[in-house]
């Protein structure tokens, strides 16, 4: 197959998926989403041949338009510009999730700093504010005070854009230390680490240490509820142990987010799964040419 690599850097993520499928003898046409030109009518000369895309574009606007254009070309695209979208804003990720019954983190919304005041002084401290477009942990606020509230939202009402002006405020959750990223293939876990910290943020982006995780029964069936519930897709779904037994076995779990252009180069360090293989098994089964 020719699977074209939509990307505006190729990181490491991208690197053992190109050795993977080069490995494999299947074309890859490298498409550097930056210098594109997505008309109306017909697709950039660059995916006139390939039979899969795969989005890996840094920027969440890229990510959104590029997979809408390709989605207008009948061009087969993972994931699917359904999933990105859904994915991408932490309100409609929150949204999908609830409504598909799967446990999520208590969240509200509001749209005015007092309004988000009053949620923060409901919940109790500490709880979460969170930029309601990102990643990385980047602009995420643990909130312990009232003073500390006023003084956030203050600067987030005062930024230009929009979308700062949406106060997207979370319960949150006292995990024991670590949270858990689980690599799936259309609810089906290739490969699932934890990443811990003393740090409240456990982001491997942050410095997070990450192991090897076996997931149970029941973190099985969230991933699958996860992933159904935003449209499917190579995704990275984030949860939290929310108990434990006497044994430090997880006994509950809330799903807090789905990430649609997920990383996994620290997965594949932590786990013995051949990661980028997985990935690439499952583009092959996408693209109909497995065996």
């Amino acid at each position: 197959m020719n699977v074209g690599i939509l990307y505006s850097r190729i990181r490491q993520d991208e690197k053992l998926l190109l050795s993977e499928l080069r490995e494999r003898d299947h074309e890859v046409t490298k498409i550097d989403v930056r210098k594109q030109r997505f008309g109306l009518d017909s697709p950039p000369e660059a995916f006139e041949d390939v039979d899969i895309v795969l989005d890996r574009c840094l920027a969440t606007s890229r990510s959104l338009y590029a997979t809408e254009f390709l989605s207008a070309y009948d061009i087969p695209v993972v994931n699917t510009h359904e999933t990105a979208e859904t994915c991408a804003d932490k309100v409609t990720n929150s949204l999908a999730l609830q409504q598909a019954g799967v446990p999520t983190p208590t969240t509200e919304v509001a749209f005015t700093k007092d309004t988000a005041l009053e949620i923060i002084e409901d919940f109790g401290y500490p709880c979460v504010l969170k930029p309601v477009i990102g990643s990385w942990g980047r602009l995420m606020a643990k909130i312990d005070t009232r003073d500390a509230a006023e003084a956030i939202l203050e600067h987030k009402a005062t930024l230009g854009h929009y979308e700062h002006k949406v106060f997207y405020v979370q319960e949150f959750v006292e995990k024991p230390g670590r949270d858990i990223r689980v690599l799936a293939t259309d609810g089906e876990p290739v490969g699932a680490m934890v990443r811990s910290s003393d740090h409240w943020l456990t982001n491997a982006a942050k410095g997070a240490e990450t192991d090897a995780f076996e997931l149970d029964d029941r973190a099985k069936e969230l991933v699958a509820e996860a992933s159904e519930a935003v449209g499917g897709g190579l995704l990275g779904i984030d949860l939290m142990e929310t108990g434990e037994d006497g044994d430090g076995n997880p006994t509950g779990y809330t799903v807090h987010e789905v990430n649609h252009t997920v990383e996994f180069k620290a997965l594949n360090d932590a786990v013995e799964t051949d990661v980028p293989g997985q990935v690439v098994d499952w583009l092959e089964t996408k693209a109909g040419v497995s065996e």
